[in-house]
């Protein structure tokens, strides 16, 4: 493998074992297991650990804004805020990882601005305000729109996380 494809290997791997384990929690012992390669290998093609939480957490947020920009390719208004919504739904469910490392960005940005440390969120909020910017272009630039979408879409993510399943009555608004 080149270094670019075990980047990658890094990254995707990175997502799944800080979405469960967490930014403080996960080692990377465990990261460079799940890809193969020794840690000193790992720290060669990423500088330390916070680099690689910040490198699968902006692949999170970009990963994101592709489904839903290609959900609502050639649509508007609310055929294309359906059309994101149920393209994020696919997401989530079928891709629990996402939803897990989404929630950990937020509790370890969180952290790390509780802790003074106020550059570890800054790429996070940069993309996560990239993603607000694309969803308000792509339902007309209507800001009201983007933060109703946004906010059902945390909706979801509380339900999903907390294990309601489809068909439960707390759904309903969504079905």
């Amino acid at each position: 493998m080149s270094a670019d494809e075990r980047r990658e290997s890094v990254i995707r791997a990175a997502i799944t074992e800080f979405a469960r384990g967490g930014y403080s929690a996960t080692s990377t012992e465990v990261i460079a297991r799940r890809v193969g390669v020794s840690q000193p290998y790992l720290f060669r093609l990423f500088p330390n650990k916070q680099a690689m939480f910040l490198a699968a957490s902006e692949r999170c947020l970009t990963d994101t804004r592709r489904v839903l920009a290609e959900a609502a390719e050639g649509l508007e208004g609310e055929e294309a805020q359906g059309a994101m919504a149920a393209a994020y739904e696919r997401l989530i469910v079928d891709d629990p990882d996402r939803l897990l490392m989404q929630m950990q960005m937020y509790a370890a940005v969180a952290a790390a601005e509780a802790a003074g440390d106020h550059e570890f969120g800054e790429s996070v909020r940069a993309g996560w305000l990239q993603m607000f910017d694309d969803l308000t272009l792509a339902l007309g630039g209507d800001t009201e729109e983007a933060t109703e979408f946004l906010a059902h879409g945390m909706l979801m993510n509380t339900l999903t996380s907390l294990g309601f399943p489809m068909g439960h009555r707390i759904w309903s608004k969504f079905c």
